[in-house]
């Protein structure tokens, strides 16, 4: 039987991933995004209905869910891959820039956990919310990223607890650099590329698909016997020093 899933983000490189990897799967997915032209390209490849929202409107994260349990027919999954990066120390952030950056990856979160949780509450189901590996390790000039993804990872954990006799999981995965649009002048600049490359100690940046992935296991009900877990999918950026590189000879 295939299941029923919302993905919030869909337009974006790792939502678009997961989108395609869900649907080649058999699965029904409803694409939720901010981009109607990006929605309606993504809706021809893969044949699926779509849905806009907007993230930092906890109103309208809470009728894009409603919406998606009565188009599909059931709600089983709910990615949440909306997110932002702001890479400044604290002294130079402005007010509006960390109430923005957490609106955008901290409150969304927990509407769509709240949301979620409402529409699941009868036969069960899985959300999988982003992270990332500098909420678990100091990266310099992450301060409010860091700080919104934490609490995201918090927010993950709690909810896992709250709603396992429901038969909910909740779960994270936590990326290091993914080459996507939102970070491309990172990846795009040749020194700043490099110098992250080497932070990972599998010697490369992450792609869409990678963490994709990840969030498809999740999602799965075949496993479901995991719930309020952190996964990192960053090539060791979290959790392993890399080794000084060979030079080529």
């Amino acid at each position: 039987m295939p299941s029923h899933h919302l993905v919030l983000g869909a337009t974006g490189t790792v939502g678009s991933a997961l989108a395609r990897r869900l649907v080649k799967a058999g699965d029904r997915v409803l694409l939720a995004g901010r981009d109607d032209s990006r929605l309606a390209e993504l809706a021809g490849e893969l044949d699926q209905p779509t849905a806009t929202f907007d993230a930092l409107d906890t109103s309208s994260i809470d009728d894009l869910v409603a919406d998606a349990a009565k188009t599909l027919g059931r709600l089983d999954g709910v990615a949440h891959c909306v997110g932002s990066i702001l890479l400044k120390p604290a002294h130079i952030v402005k007010d509006d820039e960390w109430r923005e950056t957490i609106d955008v990856n901290l409150t969304s979160a927990f509407a769509v956990v709240r949301a979620a949780t409402k529409a699941m509450r009868s036969e069960g189901g899985s959300i999988v919310l982003v992270s990332t590996a500098a909420a678990r390790t100091g990266i310099p000039n992450h301060e409010a990223i860091a700080a919104a993804k934490a609490g995201v990872e918090g927010l993950a954990v709690s909810a896992a607890s709250t709603y396992a006799d429901r038969g909910i999981r909740v779960n994270v995965v936590a990326p290091g650099l993914v080459k996507s649009r939102m970070s491309e002048s990172i990846w795009q600049n040749e020194a700043s590329a490099s110098a992250s490359e080497s932070m990972h100690a599998l010697g490369r940046l992450g792609e869409g698909d990678d963490v994709a992935s990840a969030i498809a296991w999740l999602l799965d009900p075949a496993n479901s016997w995991t719930t309020g877990q952190v996964l990192g999918v960053d090539g060791g950026l979290a959790t392993l020093r890399p080794k000084p590189r060979r030079s080529a000879k």
